[in-house]
């Protein structure tokens, strides 16, 4: 399974961007999928995550701010960003993995290439 995240850039505190995630390969081995981020001198962190059947779960850092969905037929998921805020900036990664609990905790099989949001006046 490949993944290939786009999207990112340069947007203004309060303003809104949307992520996409393109799978491609063995995709009927996926069930549940997510996006991390790690921002420059921090650790990688989870923000959300979203099951097949669409049960979604977020980092209380972006619960209210952000949304995660994803199309099943085009192979692709979105990560919804608004009320962007400064410490929002950071590489945005989206990963994929048969299990949810394996997204969740950061250790998911498959890995996209990263995006780069930057929140700044």
């Amino acid at each position: 399974v490949q993944l290939q995240a786009s999207g990112g850039g340069l947007v203004q505190p309060g303003g809104s961007l949307t992520l996409s995630c393109v799978a491609s390969g063995s995709t009927f081995s996926i069930n549940a999928m997510g996006w991390f981020r790690q921002a420059p001198g921090r650790e990688r962190e989870f923000v959300a995550s979203i099951t097949w059947n669409r049960s979604t779960y977020y980092a209380d850092s972006v619960k209210g701010r952000f949304t995660t969905s994803r199309n099943n037929t085009k192979n692709t998921l979105y990560l919804q960003m608004n009320s962007l805020k400064p410490e929002d900036t950071a590489i945005h990664y989206c990963a994929a993995d048969p299990t949810i609990n394996t997204v969740r905790a950061g250790l998911a099989r498959y890995w996209g290439q990263g995006t780069q949001v930057t929140v700044s006046s």
